[in-house]
């Protein structure tokens, strides 16, 4: 499982509401919301780098 790395993000007030709502409709947390926001634009991007078939097996099993 990689670490997840913490930071400070400033967002316009409305725009965090409206990512509140959003998360809400899928039932995630703004946070989780954020970072499926992320991984998808990452990936579509081409950004984002796949796991290799023994990693992702490793990470399955535990």
């Amino acid at each position: 499982m990689s670490a997840k790395k913490s930071f400070v993000l400033r967002i316009d007030e409305d725009v965090f509401k409206a990512l509140e709502k959003w998360a809400s409709d899928e039932f995630r947390s703004a946070n989780g919301q954020l970072e499926w926001i992320i991984d998808k634009a990452l990936t579509e991007a081409g950004r984002k780098k796949k796991p290799k078939a023994n990693e992702d097996k490793t990470n399955k099993e535990t």
